[in-house]
């Protein structure tokens, strides 16, 4: 019989709170912090108070580190994804479908966005004076379209200087949807240079083994980010900008709000899918997306809840997550547009017609692959008003609260990005109806650290598994 009182103690694993309860914590602390901030006010030259610029750059790191994952993430994923196309047997249909209720819940956005604009009545009930607005530097145009889909080289990077002060800077930016086109063209090469890619492909999961383990460490300063994200907001922007656009921000949050908790559900019921289901997967994603204002950077996450917590294989998650984020965006390209043009046209005395309302729905379900190349939504905006030949000075007027806008746009855009993939996936019998069930927050991070079970070699020990991960 052994002495087991040579034995070392066992160590106790310190237990901090679930995911779920950290980020929810740094979203409180990061109102509470931001309030603190707004109060503190500017320095005395104008600048942003300490408190305010510590929240700032802890934020904006940790978007800066997941928009660093995103673009090999993307390149790898779908090279891996096409590679695994081989066992099946629907990729165009699955392609099609996905295609298909882009369109689908973009029309119904876009219809949603028309009937609140009419029903809100914004730029009727506005006090803005129509001469202060100014034409912005940046617009979207038809062309645009072509234009991303085209790679400038072969990583989709862009590269654009800044001369202040006499300074210069340089900055580095990705193209998300020539990504998506250069692996599209890599994995179908593979795939058609047989025997001979096996070397690459296997490469390539490697690779992407090593990228999800990074994201995974990156998710995990998901608490911090949330804190430094919503601070800033609150301590920049506050809700005193509202009110001359009350009506109209009001219009914008109350269409995002149907879509999400009405149109989405209404679709998930249809298919037989529980709600609490979808949103409790898909939370992380959209939580991080409304802080963050970012589609882009939250990209790698909405991917890893659609795969790990809503059921959606890898191989077709791993296209139409990408995807979705370069030409999906209900919120910001169907709802905000919509009423958006709607303000305009009453604030300018402008009356439109049916066919005026028509243009709005087409430019909504087929802009947004036209602007897929470039970012924000003000671009989409003025796609939208020259389509219909509305002044472009009205955009000038809607820039004071785009950014408390954009938190629930983006939202909303993310939110789609994971249901048209589930319901995809769903109609086609390829979901794991088991997860999706069973999705939590937590799942996120399950079976990254695997657990495997060893015999020890101490004769003492042998008797007990020991765990090493």
């Amino acid at each position: 019989m052994s002495d087991t009182s040579t034995l070392p103690p066992a160590r106790t694993r310190r237990r901090f709170p679930s995911f779920t309860v950290q980020v929810v914590l740094g979203l409180a602390l990061g109102v509470l912090l931001g309030w603190v901030a707004l109060r503190l006010g500017p320095v005395a030259d104008g600048s942003e108070n300490w408190l305010t610029t510590t929240l700032d750059t802890i934020g904006a790191s940790f978007v800066t580190l997941l928009k660093a994952i995103v673009p090999p993430l993307v390149f790898l994923a779908i090279v891996a994804s096409i590679a695994n196309l081989r066992h099946v047997t629907n990729a165009a249909r699955l392609a099609g479908q996905t295609l298909l209720w882009f369109a689908i819940t973009a029309a119904i956005s876009v219809a949603v966005g028309i009937g609140l604009g009419l029903l809100f009545q914004p730029g009727a009930r506005s006090t803005l004076d129509p001469s202060t607005g100014s034409e912005p530097t940046r617009t979207g145009s038809w062309i645009d379209f072509l234009n991303g889909l085209i790679p400038g080289n072969f990583l989709g990077l862009g590269a654009s200087t800044q001369v202040e002060d006499g300074t210069a800077s340089t900055s580095i930016s990705f193209n998300v949807l020539q990504i998506v086109v250069v692996a599209l063209v890599v994995g179908i090469a593979a795939l058609r240079t047989g025997k001979a890619a096996e070397p690459f492909l296997a490469f390539n999961r490697s690779a992407l083994a090593v990228v999800q383990k990074v994201l995974w460490w990156v998710i995990r300063l998901a608490p911090l980010g949330t804190l430094g994200l919503i601070g800033k907001a609150v301590a920049t922007y506050g809700w005193d900008l509202l009110s001359p656009l009350a009506t109209y921000a009001a219009a914008i949050y109350t269409g995002l709000l149907v879509v999400l908790l009405v149109v989405y559900p209404v679709i998930l019921r249809a298919h037989g899918l529980h709600v609490l289901s979808f949103f409790r997967g898909a939370w992380p994603a959209i939580q991080l997306a409304f802080v963050s204002r970012s589609s882009v950077g939250t990209l790698p996450v909405t991917q890893r809840v659609t795969e790990r917590n809503l059921g959606v294989p890898s191989s077709y998650a791993s296209f139409a997550v990408p995807l979705g984020a370069t030409t999906k965006m209900d919120g910001c390209a169907s709802i905000y547009p919509a009423i958006s043009a709607i303000f305009v046209a009453q604030i300018f005395g402008i009356d439109l017609s049916v066919t005026d309302y028509l243009l709005i729905a087409f430019v909504s379900v087929v802009g947004s692959a036209a602007t897929a190349g470039l970012t924000g939504a003000v671009v989409m905006l003025t796609l939208t008003l020259s389509t219909l030949g509305l002044p472009l000075a009205g955009v000038g007027l809607l820039l004071a609260i785009d950014p408390i806008l954009d938190m629930g746009r983006t939202a909303v855009n993310v939110a789609g990005q994971a249901l048209v993939p589930t319901v995809v996936a769903r109609r086609e019998g390829i979901l794991d109806l088991e997860r999706y069930r069973s999705a939590s927050v937590e799942d996120l991070f399950s079976d990254d650290e695997p657990v495997t079970v060893v015999e020890a070699q101490d004769p003492v020990a042998s008797r007990e598994p020991v765990a090493v991960g």
